[in-house]
């Protein structure tokens, strides 16, 4: 079936990615995080499409880390998920209030996103599963590049496929290739919902203060975003200081 527009642009990027960076391979078992936003629950939905038209075989098993804040959507987000027929596994926490508690005001973002992916690994491990899949897109890497350098003071950034703990987990990212608008484009064609987690902060988060800035040079040239990931890959070490 010949697919147009956002369609093929998905699936173009996306088995782009797969091939290049060897996310996915015959026979592989596939842990996939969701947590409901728009990248999760498009990724599940292309995962377990593109099983009818590829002759690659997986098997995907759904992981849900229910953050425990007050007004999260995480039911819903079950009930919905039962129509994929996968097997699903829900983890309630009080990750969510914990890292927003009052000893720990200045930076929930970064417990909270720590001890959900220690939860992932601990669960990834109980359920016998080495490849964890996220849906981490474009935008989140060229984020996460500017986030690192202007609040860790380092330059880092997400990778396609990451080893932890000598290799006994891979992190994979099949839409390291595409764009956010892109995905909520798709989104939106094929009335795929989201689910928010009822995290209180993340509007007024450092990674949405970075978002802002770069919203703000986007417009001034359509080959920005691409320039800057360009860049991610094009370092120059003769050309950067030692030793500060």
């Amino acid at each position: 079936m010949r697919k147009k527009g956002v369609d093929a642009l998905m699936h173009s990027l996306m088995g782009k990615a797969i091939g290049k960076f060897g996310l996915i391979e015959d026979g592989d078992r596939l842990l996939v995080c969701v947590s409901g936003g728009h990248d999760s629950m498009v990724l599940l939905y292309l995962l377990q499409t593109r099983l009818s038209f590829i002759p690659v075989n997986y098997e995907l098993h759904v992981l849900h880390i229910d953050l425990g804040f007050p007004g999260g959507e995480s039911d819903r987000l079950e009930a919905y998920l039962e129509n994929f027929g996968l097997p699903y596994t829900r983890v309630k926490t009080e990750i969510g209030p914990l890292s927003h508690s009052e000893a720990n005001w200045e930076n929930p973002c970064f417990m909270c996103s720590r001890m959900r992916k220690k939860l992932i690994f601990q669960t990834a491990e109980r359920l016998g599963y080495n490849k964890i899949v996220m849906g981490h897109n474009r935008d989140d890497v060229l984020e996460t590049f500017f986030l690192n350098m202007a609040f860790s003071g380092e330059i880092s950034t997400m990778i396609p496929m990451q080893s932890f703990f000598d290799g006994m987990f891979l992190l994979i990212r099949p839409f390291y290739l595409i764009d956010e608008d892109v995905i909520r484009r798709y989104a939106r064609r094929h009335e795929i919902p989201s689910f928010h987690d009822g995290c209180p902060t993340g509007k007024n988060s450092k990674r949405a203060l970075i978002r802002s800035w770069l919203e703000t040079l986007y417009p001034h040239n359509r080959k920005i975003k691409g320039t800057l990931f360009h860049a991610l890959s094009n370092v120059k070490p003769d050309y950067l200081p030692k030793n500060l």
